[in-house]
């Protein structure tokens, strides 16, 4: 392992004023998204739909360091011949992998899953850095709910896993991007949300300190401090912010270079306003960044519907919403921004 290697990789992942687009969704994900736009989901449209994001100049060049890839598509090819991984590399940005492979029911833990994918992970990385990727993800799922979930188990043996998968990317000379996503759904407030994260975190850290995981060079992409998608009581843009801020410094080493957030079920503005109001707290160890899925692509998604004709406004879509990340990254959003583009 070269830490220099793989902490200018997490650096450069992190630099200010970019972030991380996700484009990992498996291709069940996938398909749902294009239900829900017309859209029937071949390899092919999933391949026109990516080119289209990978394609779009502004929002590359100027705003995405880096992209996670499904196992297809990092094989692909865009119509011309051209590998799509190779595409991201031309407009500057580093190509990643999603290397998990889903979750399974948890034994004993009725309720609960653990993400699995560990089984030839050493070979796979192999092939994926020979290919041309620099860091990779993992995700591992945390349900709350009032039934006693998440159990300590479950917590564990997730944790136990992002360990394990993140010491085999470094020895393969990649970063891993460690999420443990502990997710949006439910009533909880946002302080159960605050006590199972921070839990979450700390069990995760002690992993990856066992597993001699050098904290350089890594990513953490965690969920924020929020409150669940049917509580009654939804939590303030400051009140995210301020929580999760808080959250992190308790739980996250120094040495880590950033933090990347998913979005986790946020809508593209509130996304946007809890990133940037966390950057304006200011005083922060860590780069703090967005590594956004659905928040960066439902609009082009919406705006392309599938269509050549519409891959112009797809592309303006993408780069309004990445430039507002952006922004978001470095504390300078504003939401007026949003309605001028409107």
């Amino acid at each position: 392992m070269n830490l220099a290697d793989l902490n200018k990789v997490a650096q450069a992942m992190v630099v200010p004023g970019k972030g991380i687009l996700a484009a990992d969704e498996s291709s069940g994900t996938i398909t749902k998204r294009f239900d829900a736009i017309g859209v029937t989901s071949t390899e092919d449209s999933r391949r026109d739909y990516r080119e289209m994001l990978f394609r779009s100049t502004e929002a590359m060049t100027k705003y995405i360091s880096g992209v996670i890839l499904y196992d297809e598509t990092i094989w692909q090819n865009a119509k011309d011949g051209t590998p799509l991984i190779k595409l991201i590399e031309q407009a500057g940005a580093i190509p990643g992998i999603k290397v998990d492979e889903g979750t399974q029911p948890l034994p004993a833990c009725p309720g609960e899953r653990v993400t699995v994918g560990l089984d030839r992970l050493a070979e796979r990385l192999k092939r994926y850095y020979e290919r041309g990727a620099r860091f990779a993800k993992w995700r591992a799922v945390i349900d709350i709910n009032a039934r006693g979930i998440p159990s300590m188990t479950a917590v564990g043996v997730n944790a136990h896993a992002l360990g394990r998968y993140a010491a085999l990317c470094q020895a393969a000379q990649i970063v891993p991007i460690v999420e443990p996503e502990v997710l949006m759904d439910g009533d909880h407030d946002i302080d159960r949300c605050l006590e199972v994260t921070t839990r979450v975190l700390n069990v995760t850290f002690q992993e990856l300190r066992k597993q001699r995981v050098a904290l350089e060079g890594m990513i953490l992409k965690p969920n924020m401090a929020i409150s669940g998608k049917t509580c009654a009581k939804q939590a303030s843009v400051q009140d995210v912010a301020e929580k999760t801020v808080r959250m992190l410094k308790a739980c996250v080493p120094a040495a880590v270079p950033g933090i990347a957030f998913l979005s986790g079920g946020q809508s593209d503005e509130e996304a946007t306003a809890h990133l940037d109001a966390m950057n304006r707290i200011g005083n922060l160890p860590w780069k703090l960044t967005f590594s956004y899925g659905r928040a960066l692509q439902a609009a082009p998604q919406k705006a392309w519907a599938g269509k050549a004709a519409n891959v112009a406004a797809g592309q303006q879509a993408f780069s309004h919403r990445a430039h507002m990340n952006s922004l978001a990254s470095k504390g300078e959003w504003k939401a007026d921004l949003e309605k001028k583009a409107a």
